[in-house]
């Protein structure tokens, strides 16, 4: 059996499918319709949870968007500029 090597653009680049399999899982979750039958609390409760999970799924969003460029700088140079700011992307724009 053969083990295939560990590198760090591999593990990034699964971890890149993994973040956008959960990120269209937690859009299909801020879709769902609130319960209409719910009234008082439990309503803000549901209200809450959506509000929560499309802050949640943003902050993945930008993430992703980080290590997108992480991988670019590896395949472009062979390393991590230190002073590199992975922040400047589109989604990174739009997340204040």
């Amino acid at each position: 059996m053969s083990k295939s090597k560990f590198t760090t653009i591999s593990a990034a680049e699964r971890l890149m499918s993994s973040m956008e399999v959960a990120i269209n899982n937690m859009i299909e979750e801020v879709k769902k319709p609130v319960d209409p039958e719910a009234g008082g609390s439990a309503r803000k409760a549901e209200l809450q949870s959506i509000k929560q999970t499309a802050i949640d799924c943003k902050e993945l969003l930008v993430e992703r968007q980080r290590l997108e460029q992480m991988v670019k700088d590896l395949k472009n140079n062979g390393e991590i500029e230190e002073a590199k700011d992975y922040s400047g992307g589109f989604a990174e724009r739009f997340s204040k």
